[in-house]
């Protein structure tokens, strides 16, 4: 399980508001995507609807997709060819590594958030650099790294909360200004011989798995192949047999199973839509004592096999059903098998050549007020369809 859980008092990290440690920064990180994620070129388009917005004076929100580690670094990028020093909003656990990680984190630009929670101060910082329209802020609306290059999870409504917010706050000034969110749509296309790239992490998990490696069967088959066992070998875990049924059906199941009782326990069977929404709910039930020391050792190693429940489920609910079917793309079969590997490993290898084209849409402006009648957000749902609309037509 990746360290997304710190059992610790949370302190805000807040926004650096200087511009010289960013304007450095962000050359090194340009190395970075390089080096450390094997992407070797960042084609951007669209930024002159960016700097339209910016000409207008706009406090502007940036939201892209979340389909790889990589992708603040690629924002970074984005952000050096936009000439522009963006804030990003990002999760807590990723200041516990250390003062150097922290400090270069927030010269970079980057403030924290707790999940877990309502972090009031992080949301605050958030509609501040809105509202001063100085830099533009960048907020990842999914939530988490989807490792689906080509589709797009639930968006978290969060981000309208922030932008809204900020929204009334310009609306009111003199003179009054205006909020806008651009989608961002981040797509990876992997330029190298697929086969050859992940043949050793297939034959590394099929040994970890006491089996011969697969080499008979095409790289699509084998992948499948290995993606039944596993799932199979977690249903006899959890549910004491592998499962009948569609593989969504199995997915569906098993995450109900490691969901339901927690549920049950912990948020008196209140649910979420999204497994996301669900897992945060019950990290933010399950988290609050152990920070505290509230709970006993045998407590505590209770909770934290609950925390490995939720982070599984979390995991499955990333598996698109039918990514694999009928004949799917190098990055398709790259990613998961990448999944494979963080979830048997909690590590990826890097594979190279990767190449990422980002597309910056159209400003979305933020009405200081939400109809209630309305059944969805309709500046969520505007990002929302943006977003699908710029990932299916960039090849």
């Amino acid at each position: 399980m990746h360290k997304v859980v710190v059992e610790k008092p949370y302190v805000f990290v807040p926004p650096y508001k200087g511009k010289f440690w960013p304007t450095v920064l962000r050359g090194v990180a340009r190395r970075r995507l390089k080096r450390k994620f094997g992407v070797v070129q960042v084609d951007c388009r669209g930024l002159e609807h960016l700097a339209a917005s910016r000409k207008a004076g706009h406090g502007i929100l940036l939201a892209p997709n979340h389909c790889r580690p990589s992708d603040p670094f690629v924002i970074g990028e984005m952000a050096r060819q936009a000439n522009i020093l963006p804030h990003t909003m990002a999760s807590s656990h990723l200041f516990a590594n250390g003062r150097v990680q922290t400090w270069l984190l927030r010269r970079g630009g980057v403030f924290s958030v707790y999940r877990e929670g309502m972090d009031r101060q992080a949301i605050g910082a958030a509609m501040e650099i809105l509202e001063s329209a100085d830099r533009p802020l960048v907020i990842f609306p999914e939530g988490v790294i989807t490792r689906t290059n080509d589709r797009l999870n639930a968006l978290m409504d969060g981000t309208a909360f922030i932008a809204r917010g900020a929204a009334k706050k310009r609306a009111q000034a003199s003179p009054a200004g205006q909020v806008v969110i651009h989608p961002v749509a981040l797509k990876y296309f992997f330029r190298g011989d697929i086969e050859a790239a992940v043949g050793p992490a297939l034959d590394d998990i099929e040994r970890r798995l006491s089996w011969r490696p697969q080499r008979g069967l095409s790289l699509a088959q084998r992948i499948a192949k290995l993606g039944a066992a596993l799932l199979a070998l977690k249903e006899v875990e959890h549910l004491g047999e592998p499962q009948q049924g569609t593989v969504a059906e199995r997915i569906d199941r098993l995450i109900n199973h490691l969901l339901v009782p927690l549920e049950q326990e912990w948020t008196g069977g209140k649910t979420d839509p999204t497994v996301v929404g669900r897992v945060k709910k019950l990290r933010t039930a399950v988290l609050p004592d152990m920070i505290e020391g509230k709970v006993s050792p045998e407590e505590r190693d209770r909770r934290w096999r609950q925390l490995s429940d939720m982070y599984l489920a979390q995991q499955l609910s990333c598996y698109p059903p039918d990514y694999l079917a009928s004949a799917p793309t190098p990055e398709r079969m790259l990613e998961t098998v990448e999944r494979f590997e963080e979830d048997l490993t909690d590590e990826c290898r890097i594979y190279r050549p990767m190449t990422v084209s980002v597309q910056v849409g159209e400003a979305i402006p933020v009405s200081p007020t939400r109809d209630r009648s309305a059944a969805e957000d309709p500046a969520m749902s505007a990002l929302d369809k943006q977003l699908h609309d710029m990932i299916a037509g960039m090849k």
